[in-house]
């Protein structure tokens, strides 16, 4: 029994992980501005959960208070800050550089945490996250003559960058909503997020008819609402390290439909820091030590 519950959950994160790693292209291929594409992937993916719940019955136990409600809120700003700029980053920069920059956001979940939370982080995982930004360097193949705000290529990785920093915020506010079921954190998020973003939209810009419904539809009940079902039923059946190792299938899924679709692909130097980042931020989740045990002792 244990073994299906694994395979099957292994099966549900891989798929929805590499669903996931496409929505650069959906975003790409929409050819709609970046507020009217959060705003109908809001729409759409609330319309998917609203339905979802409503038959699960989810929202007769919704265990709701005034505090939980404004934790989920206020993780639901911070989550449409992230797709506003990791949407940003992709217009800017390739959907590959993007998505791989953005997956230093593990790092920024240990570095906010002990912030907001006042923990210490242990000497091991600051060797990690110092592995994984020289591999960040890598990636982006920053030299100290590209730095330049004037940079389109700068600008999207900073973009990228915030848009780590604000998915880990989002990811430390969700985890004190202690008793909430995540389908409800999610529609909550994609409601407050239909507010959010309507002021900064040109609907009307929007054409009646076209391909683009397609790729705006997909993003909300393909990128949102299946795939968070998708996590979030795998989640039930993992264990912590089974994640960790699967999630680098979005990373993969980015690069791979990238090459495919524009022939973006990474330089051989890149490549080595795509490795270092994810050789650290599987240390991290993993607790891996960075040195022999017995070496570390002596220090």
């Amino acid at each position: 029994m244990k073994k299906e519950k694994f395979s099957t959950g292994t099966i549900e994160l891989t798929v929805a992980m590499l669903v996931s790693g496409t929505v650069g292209v959906f975003f790409k291929e929409s050819h709609q501005a970046i507020f009217n594409v959060v705003f109908y992937r809001c729409i759409f993916g609330a319309i998917f959960l609203s339905l979802f719940c409503y038959f699960k019955g989810y929202f007769k136990q919704h265990n709701l208070t005034l505090r939980l409600l404004t934790l989920a809120l206020l993780s639901g700003v911070s989550l449409i800050l992230n797709w506003t700029l990791i949407f940003k980053s992709f217009s800017l920069i390739s959907i590959a550089l993007g998505t791989t920059v953005f997956h230093t956001q593990p790092f920024f979940v240990v570095i906010l945490g002990s912030l907001i939370f006042k923990t210490t982080i242990s000497k091991n995982k600051i060797g990690w996250i110092a592995i994984a930004f020289l591999g960040l360097v890598l990636v982006t193949k920053l030299r100290f003559t590209m730095v330049s705000f004037h940079s389109s290529y700068i600008v999207g990785i900073l973009f990228a960058l915030l848009a780590a920093i604000f998915y880990a915020l989002t990811t430390l506010l969700v985890k004190c909503l202690e008793g909430v079921r995540p389908h409800l954190i999610v529609l909550i998020h994609l409601t407050l997020g239909i507010f959010l973003v309507l002021p900064f939209t040109s609907l009307e810009k929007v054409p009646l008819f076209g391909n683009h419904w397609y790729y705006l539809l997909g993003l909300g009940v393909i990128h949102t609402g299946i795939v968070y079902i998708l996590m979030y039923s795998s989640y039930q059946k993992l264990t912590t390290s089974a994640i960790a190792v699967l999630t680098f299938a979005n990373p993969a899924s980015a690069m791979l439909s990238d090459y495919v679709i524009y022939g973006h692909i990474l330089e051989p130097i890149q490549g080595v820091g795509v490795a270092l980042i994810v050789l650290a931020s599987l240390a991290v989740n993993l607790n891996w030590s960075l040195l022999p045990t017995n070496l570390a002792s002596k220090m």
